[in-house]
């Protein structure tokens, strides 16, 4: 899934990235993340790790995320639990007055998970499209 948005005030690139490189705030702008605690210390940087409870179709799931990529246009991270391998790719660039956010998600099933895979990925756009709104919006009310 690949969504792009934008956030109105170019002031706040650099702000952007750090807000975002925080995945404690998806509690803010992902519609399915309901928890998500940093569970290890020190600066925010490559290898920091939360916690995250998401709810899905009614159904709550917790992953172990990491932040793999954090440069001044670019965050990635990768969570992971038996039955699935979440990335989350943000890359940010400047336009004018403002940031445009290009947000890509993927989700790989194992083992028999794979099977609900084409029957879930509705579910999945879907959320794509919610994130479009809620994610400038988190990033708005943080700015404020």
């Amino acid at each position: 899934m690949d969504r792009t948005t934008s956030v109105s005030r170019i002031v706040l690139g650099k702000e952007v990235v750090r807000y975002l490189a925080d995945f404690s705030h998806a509690v803010d702008w992902d519609p399915g993340t309901r928890e998500c605690d940093r569970i290890d210390s020190g600066p925010l940087a490559e290898g920091a790790q939360w916690h995250n409870v998401s709810e899905f179709r009614g159904r709550r799931t917790e992953l172990r995320y990491r932040l793999v990529t954090l440069t001044d246009d670019h965050v990635v991270f990768v969570g992971e639990n038996k039955t699935a391998t979440s990335r989350d790719d943000l890359s940010f660039r400047a336009d004018g007055e403002s940031t445009v956010i290009t947000y890509r998600a993927t989700i790989r099933f194992h083992g028999l998970a794979r099977l609900a895979d084409p029957f879930l990925r509705r579910e999945f756009e879907r959320l794509g499209d919610e994130i479009t709104v809620s994610m400038p919006a988190a990033i708005d009310g943080h700015a404020a």
